[in-house]
């Protein structure tokens, strides 16, 4: 299992609409990543900001075929999240 030191952290975001993102920060605890085309899975449009005081790290990738994916744990020394296939994905992916 892989400590909070060791995840790999949301070096950006470009989803100004999700909670989760200030000033193109994302402040999830942890992010997770699914779907059929690296989605965030933590994306959320409400009406108020979440998170606080963190940087947003990568929780899990269900995402096995992605080269950074290892045991469902990101690899990749940092991701950005940001309008794909849909509004919120992982530009980071990349299949093996």
């Amino acid at each position: 299992m892989t400590s909070t030191q060791e995840m790999t952290q949301v070096q950006s975001c470009s989803v100004s609409s999700c909670s989760y993102n200030e000033s193109s920060s994302c402040h999830a605890g942890a992010i997770t990543i699914a779907g059929d085309h690296a989605h965030c899975g933590t994306f959320v449009e409400i009406s108020f900001r979440g998170g606080g005081d963190r940087n947003g790290l990568v929780g899990a990738c269900h995402r096995a075929e992605c080269r950074f994916n290892d045991k469902l744990e990101c690899t990749a020394a940092s991701v950005q999240v940001g309008a794909g296939t849909d509004v919120a994905d992982c530009l980071t992916y990349e299949a093996r």
